[in-house]
């Protein structure tokens, strides 16, 4: 009876693992060590999943105009060139130049969209389009920046890390399973036959 319930318990947990983890390809194994490297490109992935700002982000909300002169880098992130002395952004005393634009409000609503690497024009196409008098920028600087791309490099790897440890877990009750059931294979069920 024992034996029969560790089976099942066996079983049991092996569905139970086997919904959390995914069976990973050699593309999707691929894709995950390049995960593992600290690049813009990584949080530039990130970052453009995002619908809204963070706890940690640094939102401005800005009347138009906004006082700023904005430029693009070789990525194409923008970034605050020139803060207006008397403009809205220097009233609100949160922008400051070299601050990166990280994200801007959506057309309409309170969503908000990734800025990253999608260059001046789009970014100006979309505060140009904004719905009423205000637009939400979110910006970093280089340290938040730099912050930003580090722990998500971190959730990568824990979540790699234990996609790993579940993969062995599962493995480990997979053969521990095969074993009782060559056992009972072999005529021995529950001692009674």
């Amino acid at each position: 009876m024992m034996k029969f319930m560790k089976v099942l318990l066996a079983v049991a947990m092996i569905a139970v693992t086997s919904a959390f983890v995914v069976p990973q390809t050699a593309k999707q194994s691929a894709a995950a060590t390049k995960l593992f490297m600290a690049n813009d490109e990584d949080l530039m992935r990130w970052a453009r999943s995002s619908r809204s700002a963070g706890n940690e982000d640094r939102v401005v909300e800005l009347k138009r105009p906004l006082g700023v002169v904005l430029a693009e880098d070789d990525n194409g992130n923008v970034f605050v060139e020139t803060v207006a002395p008397r403009g809205n952004a220097a009233r609100t005393g949160q922008v400051k130049e070299g601050d990166i634009v990280t994200m801007c409000s959506a057309t309409f609503g309170d969503q908000m969209w990734s800025t990253r690497g999608v260059g001046l024009t789009r970014v100006l196409a979309a505060i140009r389009v904004r719905a009423g008098p205000t637009v939400k920028l979110v910006v970093e600087d280089a340290v938040e920046s730099k912050r930003k791309a580090s722990v998500t490099t971190k959730q990568a790897k824990a979540m790699e890390e234990a996609r790993i440890a579940a993969q062995k877990k599962k493995d480990s009750l997979l053969s521990e399973l095969e074993k009782d059931e060559e056992k009972l294979k072999k005529g021995k069920f529950l001692g009674l036959f």
